[in-house]
């Protein structure tokens, strides 16, 4: 058996599913793609990822990056996504800077910001170089 990332689910926490969609729909630009019996609202284009927002009740989220989308000019992004209304991060910090809320490291791009729900998520752009990872 092989697993598929393409056809993964990636499921976020969300205090008000309601909120949290409109959030993803109208600030992203993500396709509805309908409501789950329990309440979760799903997100994501026929045939590929799928975005599941899922109203918890003790409204704990993650204190790190939930869900990162990658894009091909990060900084186009930024703009365009401000003025969607999408506030970002800045970190001025000894291991992670931003600047124009942009964080420039050898492999990537990346520029942090939260949903209404307070889940942490990032746009990110490669730099042409080759991530390894081992298992």
């Amino acid at each position: 058996m092989t697993l598929r990332l393409n056809t993964a689910t990636t499921i976020l926490p969300v205090d008000d599913a309601a909120r949290a969609r409109a959030f993803y729909t109208e600030k992203l630009g993500l396709p509805h793609r309908g409501k789950a019996e329990d309440g979760s609202e799903l997100l994501g284009a026929d045939g590929g990822p799928m975005l599941q927002l899922m109203p918890v009740a003790d409204g704990k989220h993650s204190e790190h990056t939930a869900l990162s989308f990658e894009v091909s000019d990060i900084e186009a992004t930024v703009r365009d996504m401000e003025a969607r209304g999408v506030m970002f991060q800045d970190y001025d910090l000894p291991t992670l800077r931003t600047e124009n809320h942009i964080c420039t490291t050898e492999s990537e791009k990346c520029a942090w910001f939260m949903d209404t729900e307070h889940n942490i998520l990032c746009v990110h752009q490669n730099l042409g170089g080759k991530l390894e990872y081992q298992v």
